[in-house]
């Protein structure tokens, strides 16, 4: 199963992280929670300190592009094989980053992928 680090998890259960991380732990995909505030979520920990974790199949973001900087070089590091772009989060500057790093850059939603079996 494709492990998945949420960039801007929440306990917020009107939020789609919130959501995400809760139908990817439904279906049995490990996950990873990085946020600004502690909590859990799904049951895992927020983690805010930004652990590199080295075997992320796929990150998918939740902030916006204003804030994603800060972000930039924790997802390079990681090396995931893809990032997802949730509606909102779309970033050029980071796609590009990501494709020079030949990491693939999706432009999608992940609730959407998950309940198509896309993911």
């Amino acid at each position: 199963m494709k492990k998945t680090l949420i960039v801007g998890a929440s306990t917020n259960p009107a939020r789609y992280a919130y959501l995400v991380a809760n139908k990817l732990v439904r279906k049995g995909y490990p996950i990873v929670n990085v946020g600004r505030k502690e909590g859990k979520v799904a049951g895992i920990p927020i983690e805010t300190t930004g652990t590199i974790h080295t075997d992320i199949d796929t990150i998918t973001l939740y902030v916006g592009p204003q804030n994603q900087s800060v972000y930039y070089d924790y997802i390079l590091q990681t090396k995931p094989k893809r990032v997802i772009f949730n509606p909102g989060t779309e970033n050029e500057e980071l796609k590009q980053k990501l494709e020079e790093a030949g990491i693939e850059a999706v432009e999608a939603c992940t609730l959407v992928m998950l309940n198509t079996e896309q993911y």
